[in-house]
């Protein structure tokens, strides 16, 4: 029989008999050491000394961490995670009651995220992750009766719709990015769709003059409508059809959300953009210059992102030169003095 030597066992002899305990003051074990009996009534001792105090906010990390924190995504994992580890290590010990205590948590939560506030972004992240685990245990724990982080204001404000990937970090990330890659990238700075709408994109999605797919932001509620201009359409011409679903990995499998998330971050690591401030998601600013140069106005623009049509002029202002700008008036200029109709694009999705 094969003997596992088990650490801390503490031994007590009497009257000529040997008893065991899973540590000196713990709960005595049954049956004789290497037995299946033995080590069963050692690993449910183990097993009670390291769960833990119900009582404190911990257990709530613990009870978060194997349940509703397994369901995010790889990408979101990735950056929680150091969250949640400096939340454990900051809140953990505090008892569970304390956080039903609002007006006297709060300054406690304000004062742990100004240790963060030198980079308000991730202070809020910080935040969110925390206003997480206390509405995990406000539901479905039923350990608090409301979430004491709702009503405190985020540090950071700017809106992440003036950031874009310019035509130099796209070629920056292209030197090293798989086809696949590049091709993902491509079509979302043409189109504009979330990486969610993204993966899912068919062919079957494609009309003659307009891409029309269901938004998952809205619970496909609403329809994006989007004008198939020239450059989209040469793109679209040079993406292989291997699968109903336009965007496929190496593997010629449609892409999964986290599967293109986690190899989209590691061509980003690979062409050292990690320390930019730059998302998959900023490639929605792109898209909405490209529209703009190939002759949408601010307003139909709006409309297909969503979006306010004064973020899409800060946009315009900012990215797209004046002179690519000024070339786009006269070209629509010249078509109207040679007699081409130019396209009116429609403003709301057409009806099915």
């Amino acid at each position: 029989m094969v003997t596992v030597e088990l650490k801390g066992i503490h031994t007590v002899k009497a009257k000529g008999r040997v008893y065991y305990y899973a540590w000196r003051g713990g709960p005595s074990l049954k049956g004789e050491p290497g037995t299946p009996e033995f080590m069963a009534s050692y690993n449910e001792a183990v097993t009670g000394r390291n769960a833990p105090d119900e009582s404190r906010f911990k257990s709530v990390i613990v009870n978060y961490k194997a349940t509703a924190y397994t369901k995010l995504s790889a990408s979101t994992k990735r950056v929680w995670s150091p969250w949640v580890d400096r939340i454990e290590d900051h809140f953990g010990d505090l008892s569970i009651k304390q956080f039903a205590k609002t007006e006297k948590i709060r300054p406690l939560i304000r004062q742990w995220r100004g240790k963060y506030s030198g980079t308000p972004r991730s202070a809020d992240t910080g935040m969110q992750v925390l206003s997480r685990i206390l509405a995990h245990a406000v539901d479905p724990m039923g350990k608090l009766p409301s979430n004491p982080c709702e009503g405190i204001k985020h540090l950071y404000t700017a809106s992440r719709a003036e950031i874009i990937w310019t035509e130099d970090d796209i070629a920056q990330l292209k030197t090293v990015c798989s086809p696949e890659i590049a091709l993902a990238v491509d079509l979302a700075a043409h189109t504009g769709l979330r990486v969610g709408d993204l993966v899912r994109l068919s062919w079957s999605h494609l009309r003659e003059d307009l891409i029309v797919i269901s938004t998952g932001k809205s619970k496909h509620r609403r329809e994006a409508a989007i004008p198939r201009y020239d450059a989209l359409n040469e793109l679209l011409a040079r993406i292989p059809k291997v699968s109903p679903v336009i965007l496929t990995s190496s593997h010629k499998k449609p892409w999964t959300q986290d599967g293109l998330a986690s190899s989209f971050w590691t061509a980003k690591v690979k062409a050292e953009l990690q320390d930019r401030d730059l998302h998959f998601h900023d490639l929605r600013g792109t898209a909405a210059t490209k529209f703009y140069t190939a002759g949408l106005s601010i307003r139909v623009i709006a409309e297909i992102m969503a979006w306010e049509e004064d973020q899409v002029e800060k946009i315009i202002r900012r990215y797209v030169s004046r002179g690519a700008a000024t070339r786009e008036v006269i070209r629509q200029l010249n078509e109207a003095r040679s007699g081409t109709d130019i396209v009116k694009l429609p403003v709301k999705p057409p009806k099915k």
